[in-house]
């Protein structure tokens, strides 16, 4: 609807204070209008939306459930169910209504059309998410993404959002369920296969119900490593229920997801907002928060831990391992009251902090004492700490040099290279699929200011072969000066972006049965991009990636420890500019 405001002034009006007064009211009417034009218009039922994903500036698609007879006046419910490997959107939305494929029909025939299903009041959206790359990186923006674009459109109730996922999509559950605790009511994980890192996460389910289903003759995903999960987590105090199926294989979603099970047992929680106890560990300032805590300094890759409990109106203990500073945010937790001093027990030392509700410590030469002005953010940080993989988790570019005015051959084939590792939907099989990810592979001369501004840069060549190397030159710590069979590749941190930087040899020069082309957990990405996932921040090698020089992890103020520094010193190949 299109408004057309005519400010007249009425006769009853005696002043210019009575006309505006007369002149807001109107507009506000006109505004309550307007917002009733663009109430909720979708049809009810199942359908496919879309989101602008600004990773590769595509349209990435989600399936959608709206319930019949949609209130825009009241909160809905929101579901978020995550395919598995070599599934997509379509099918997810069907699976968690207990829909599977009739007698003899195929995915692609399923994917074609949605049944008629029991109507549910609450909101469903399954993400696309890239295809089969599981859900971390740029899948995991995806479904964040996709989760904001939901709560733009209706009204969803932030204390009633639930995940669930199978095979893949199960591991993916426990992923962003455990990364980020504090968002989530309660999982409901389907014969789950996990990516790497995700069992130490274990501890941040303390205060999110936890339902396992499993196949006990899955032949994809072993019952044993899921019963220890069960037993982990039993064992840390989580509420954790699970259902084993005799004689199931891995399609035990169709026990799992039957009659809408799952939605229903969804439906008796709600998060919680304030627990009196939280226990949370991380490696990465990207997953630094849960409820009313803040981790503020950690070394990243390594495991940092808190216990911090209620055991009064405004007092705490507080354990911690492998941490420096953090952050108590108290502000409406039923047992902080302004007017008193809280008082913290922390690994044994007891502290006070004056009125405040947020309230900050660090660690000083192994003691804990008040952070009175906050605690400071220097070196490694959040946007700013590795590992490689960094680089291609959200907006990123490809870019090779031209700086050397190279013959034509060589500047084929330097574009070719970084073709290569931009390309991330080449067919795995018929398991795997495609991962549907698009960034740009340029030159040098081509990258533009906005680029600049809104991208990672996977940089190839050297500062004498590449503008925007020798551009950063001077900030970036190390410089590759042969190409004789090395190769160095690093990340970076400039501009609030990352630069990751290849020079010499790619990163995915592996040797046949290479270390590098092993994987331990769940990981479908391949090629140079799953390559890149299994680095840390840097990387110097002689003829093949799995024949490391030094490798490892930038120390806080981004310098090579001194170790590995020697080892590259020895080499004779790289100079630092620290």
């Amino acid at each position: 609807m299109k408004n057309t405001f005519l400010f007249l002034l009425p006769p009853s009006c005696k002043s210019r204070a009575q006309a505006r007064i007369f002149h807001w009211a109107i507009l506000l009417i006109l505004l309550a209008i307007n917002n009733i034009s663009f109430a909720q218009t979708l049809p009810s039922g199942p359908q496919v939306l879309t989101f602008f994903s600004d990773v590769d500036d595509t349209e990435q698609p989600y399936g959608l459930y709206v319930p019949k007879n949609f209130d825009p006046a009241k909160k809905y419910p929101l579901v978020i169910m995550l395919h598995g490997a070599g599934s997509n959107h379509r099918l997810a939305l069907r699976r968690v209504f207990g829909k599977s494929n009739v007698a003899d029909e195929t995915d692609v025939e399923a994917t074609r059309y949605f049944p008629a299903w029991q109507d549910v009041d609450c909101i469903v959206a399954s993400p696309y998410a890239r295809g089969t790359m599981g859900y971390q990186g740029v899948a995991e923006k995806d479904v964040y993404d996709m989760l904001a674009d939901v709560k733009q459109r209706f009204p969803i109730d932030e204390d009633r959002v639930y995940l669930t996922g199978l095979s893949m999509g199960g591991g993916g559950t426990l992923w962003l369920g455990l990364s980020r605790p504090d968002i989530w009511a309660a999982l409901a994980p389907v014969c789950p296969a996990p990516p790497d890192g995700t069992d130490e996460l274990a501890p941040n389910a303390l205060n999110i119900p936890l339902h396992f289903f499993h196949g006990a003759a899955d032949p994809v995903v072993n019952p044993a490593g899921v019963r220890e999960w069960v037993k982990r987590l039993q064992e840390s105090g989580a509420k954790v229920e699970y259902t084993e199926y005799p004689g199931v294989g891995h399609n035990s979603w169709e026990n799992a997801y039957r009659d809408e099970a799952v939605l229903t047992w969804f439906s008796q929680f709600r998060r919680s907002r304030f627990p009196e106890r939280v226990r949370f560990a991380t490696s990465r300032y990207k997953y630094n928060r849960a409820y009313w805590l803040q981790i503020d300094a950690l070394t990243p890759g390594t495991l940092a831990s808190i216990d911090a409990k209620f055991t009064a109106t405004n007092r705490l203990e507080i354990t911690t391992s492998a941490l420096g500073a953090f952050t108590l945010s108290l502000t409406g937790h039923p047992q902080f009251e302004m007017v008193r001093p809280v008082e913290v027990m922390i690994d044994g030392k007891k502290l006070t902090a004056k009125h405040s509700a947020t309230v900050a410590f660090f660690k000083s030469n192994n003691k804990w004492a008040v952070a009175k002005d906050g605690v400071p953010v220097t070196g490694k940080r959040a946007g700013a700490e590795g590992p490689m993989s960094e680089a291609i988790a959200s907006r990123h570019i490809y870019v090779y040099g031209t700086a050397d005015n190279p013959a034509p051959e060589v500047l084929q084939a330097r574009r070719e290279q970084a073709e290569l590792a931009a390309n991330w939907s080449v067919d795995r099989g018929p398991f795997l699929r495609r991962v549907m990810v698009f960034p740009r592979a340029i030159a040098d001369r081509e990258v533009r200011p906005s680029d600049l501004e809104s991208s990672n840069l996977v940089l190839f060549g050297t500062k004498e072969t590449n503008g925007l190397i020798a551009k950063f030159s001077e900030q970036l710590p190390l410089h590759l000066n042969t190409s004789d069979g090395y190769g160095l590749v690093y990340i970076f941190p400039l501009g609030g972006h990352y630069v990751l930087i290849n020079a010499g040899l790619p990163w995915w020069t592996v040797a046949a049965g290479g270390a590098n082309q092993q994987r331990r957990g769940f990981r479908p990405v391949f090629g140079p991009q799953g390559m890149l996932m299994n680095f840390e921040d840097y990387l110097l090698f002689k003829d093949s990636a799995d024949q490391a020089i030094a490798m490892g992890r930038f120390d806080q103020n981004w310098r090579v420890p001194e170790a590995d520094a020697v080892k590259m010193r020895s080499a004779g190949v790289v100079v630092a500019q620290h």
